[in-house]
């Protein structure tokens, strides 16, 4: 069998799990070929795997980079050619935060693939803009890739299957669990060099992105909020993340300059 096969083999086998994916690699861990192909027939996705040409440079230097990606889409829109912009915040978010995302990434998705995480909340804001003003969205699951959780995402998730992307390290049906997300959460923060936080709350998914984002030396920046709301927004800013007001402000903290949409509607 390839290397590629293998790396396959063991994702399939340990469930996306990247702790037990590195063991077997380490330790050179014996198995049937004949039961690896079997297993291999059954893949009903695309995927990329580490050894490939197409898997982006920008995971390969990230911390515990994905062994195997499991896509449906467009696997272009991460490619190191696009600038890609994270998107993340508060899953109960207020109905500003919602509109003031929607609002920046109504102009940013002119220029940026909009990646962020399929939750409910301002990642389901992020993803439902980019679609309706024409741009590009890349959804990370925490969960398998042919495993929708959020039933009332499911119309973002069949859209991004036919006309944009949705990736995972993890095959199939496997259920969401709690210690996924803050792994997914190095992958939405490894595709981009640019995060953009909205409500995110103290002690979240948000917190652990912009942690990421900060150990790359990637750009966080953040709309403030009310002082006194459970928001981790206003104390990033204060320990150096940009405050934001404006797209242009996003702009111009990322270095893109305006152009021509680079998608067309």
């Amino acid at each position: 069998m390839e290397a590629r096969e293998i790396l396959l083999y063991w994702s399939l086998k340990y469930f996306g799990n990247w702790d037990h994916i590195y063991s077997a690699i380490e330790t050179k861990e014996e198995f049937d070929e004949k039961e690896a192909k079997e297993l291999i027939k059954k893949v009903n996705s695309d995927f990329v795997t580490f050894l490939d040409e197409d898997y982006p440079e920008s995971l390969k230097n990230m911390y515990k980079p994905p062994f195997v990606l499991y896509y449906h889409g467009d696997i272009s829109l991460i490619s190191d050619t696009h600038n890609k912009l994270a998107v993340v915040g508060a899953r109960k978010c207020t109905d500003y935060g919602e509109k003031t995302t929607k609002k920046f990434v109504e102009e940013l998705c002119k220029d940026f693939v909009i990646v962020s995480g399929l939750a409910y909340g301002i990642d389901a804001a992020a993803h439902r803009s980019a679609i309706k003003n024409g741009g590009k969205t890349v959804a990370v699951l925490g969960n398998g890739i042919n495993f929708c959780y959020i039933e009332d995402n499911k119309d973002i998730y069949e859209e991004c299957k036919k006309s944009h992307l949705v990736i995972s390290e993890y095959p199939d049906q496997v259920e969401p669990l709690p210690c996924h997300f803050p792994v997914r959460n190095r992958i939405i923060a490894g595709l981009c060099e640019t995060l953009l936080v909205t409500e995110g709350k103290v002690a979240s998914g948000t917190q652990v992105t912009a942690l990421l984002m900060t150990r790359k030396n990637g750009n966080v920046c953040c709309i403030p909020t009310r002082i006194g709301e459970d928001s981790i927004c206003n104390r990033l800013i204060s320990e150096g993340a940009y405050l934001v007001e404006t797209p242009e402000d996003v702009y111009d903290v990322a270095s893109v300059v305006k152009k021509k949409p680079i998608f067309e509607k």
